[in-house]
C-alpha cells in the first residue's frame, strides 16, 4: 500500500507516511505500550502522527489513547495526541466476507489519514490474523517486542535445548521474510525489522546471556537488528490508566502522584529505545533509508534474508 501526498517538507511528501507496526503473534510482549511511546516520541519531536488499533477485541492502545484524551481534559494538561482510529472485528456468514469487510475498513481509514500525517503507528493482536498479516506486508519498519525469555524466543525460532542452537525458523518469522519479499517485490522498499528485548533484568542472568546469543545468531540468519527496550517497571503499568507516557512532564500535578528516580529511569529506556530504532528523523535515519532504497532500486531481482542493510 503506498501512502503519498503528505503534508511537511517535499522531501516527506515525496516519500509518504513512514509506517511503523508493532508485531508479534504472542500476548504481553509490549506492542501496545511500545506504539504509544513511539507515537508521542514523534509527536513531541514536531511530527504529525495517527495511530492504528487492528486488536479489534483488546482494543489496548485504543484505550490509552481515550486515557490520555481524559486525563488531558480531567488535569487541564495540553497533552499531544495522536490521530486514531481502530478497526472493529467483521461478523460475517464466511471468513472471506469478514476478511473483505475489515480489509475495507483499514483501507478507509488509512485513504483518510494518508495526506495528512508524516507517520502511521500500527498496533496489531497477539495471533495470526488477516489484518495483521496486512499490515506488516505496508510496514516501512517492524518491531517486534519480546519479553526476555525463551517462551517469547520461540515465536521467532525453535532452538535446541542443550546446544541452544536454532534449529529452524517459527511461522511468525517466516510470515515476516514472505512479507519483506512482498515489499520488495511490490514497490522496491526493504523493510526494516527490529526485535525489542523487553522485560530485561538489571543482573545479567545465565539464561539471558543465552537468549542474546541465540538472537544474534538468528538476526545474522533472518536480517534483523537488535534493541534494548522496557524492563520490568511498574511505572509502565502505572502510565496506562491516565494515558502518560515516560516521555511526559514529571511534574505531581501531571502525574497525579510525586515523581521517583523510577520515572527518570523509565524515560532513559524509552530515548535509548528510540534512538535504536532509526527512524528517518534526524539526518543519520534519514541517511538509512536513502541507503535501503537506492539498494533495493539497484537490482531487480528479489533478495534472500539477511541483507547487509538492516544489520
Amino acid at each position: 500500500m503506498t501512502f503519498s501526498g503528505l503534508n511537511g517538507s517535499p522531501e516527506r511528501r515525496q516519500r509518504g507516511a513512514h509506517v511503523i507496526v508493532c508485531g508479534n503473534e504472542k500476548g504481553g510482549s509490549g506492542k501496545s505500550t511500545t506504539a504509544m511511546h513511539i507515537a508521542v516520541a514523534l509527536l513531541r519531536s514536531g511530527y504529525s502522527v495517527a495511530t492504528v488499533d487492528l486488536d479489534g477485541r483488546q482494543l489496548t492502545l485504543t484505550r490509552y489513547v481515550e486515557n490520555r484524551r481524559r486525563w488531558s481534559v480531567k488535569a487541564e494538561l495540553s497533552l499531544l495526541v495522536p490521530h486514531h482510529f481502530h478497526v472493529p472485528p467483521a461478523r460475517k456468514d464466511s471468513v472471506t466476507d469478514a476478511e473483505s469487510e475489515e480489509f475495507r475498513q483499514l483501507s478507509e481509514g488509512l485513504a483518510e489519514i494518508e495526506s495528512s500525517y508524516d507517520f502511521v503507528v500500527v498496533d496489531t493482536p497477539g495471533a495470526d490474523t488477516f489484518l495483521s498479516r496486512l499490515a506488516h506486508r505496508i510496514a516501512d519498519t517492524l518491531i517486534t517486542p519480546m519479553n526476555d525469555s525463551f517462551i517469547d524466543f520461540d515465536v521467532l525460532a525453535r532452538v535446541d535445548p542443550v546446544s541452544n542452537e536454532v534449529l529452524e525458523v517459527s511461522q511468525y518469522a517466516s510470515a515476516v521474510r514472505d512479507a519483506r519479499r512482498e515489499r520488495r517485490q511490490t514497490d522496491n522498499l526493504i523493510l526494516d525489522w527490529v526485535v525489542v528485548r523487553n522485560r530485561m533484568s538489571n543482573i545479567t542472568s545465565r539464561n539471558e546471556q543465552k537468549i542474546d546469543t541465540c538472537l544474534k545468531s538468528l538476526a545474522a540468519q533472518l536480517g534483523f537488528r537488535i534493541a534494548d527496550g522496557i524492563s520490568e517497571r511498574v511505572i509502565f503499568r502505572e502510565f496506562f490508566p491516565i494515558g502518560l507516557t515516560a516521555l511526559d512532564e514529571f511534574e505531581e500535578h501531571v502525574l497525579a502522584t510525586k515523581p521517583t528516580l523510577s520515572h527518570l529511569a523509565a524515560r532513559q529506556e524509552i530515548r535509548q529505545l528510540i534512538s535504536a530504532l532509526r527512524l528517518p528523523t534526524d539526518e543519520r535515519g534519514r541517511n538509512r533509508a536513502d541507503i535501503r532504497r537506492k539498494f533495493a532500486e539497484a537490482t531487480s531481482r528479489p533478495i534472500s534474508l539477511p541483507d547487509i542493510f538492516v544489520s
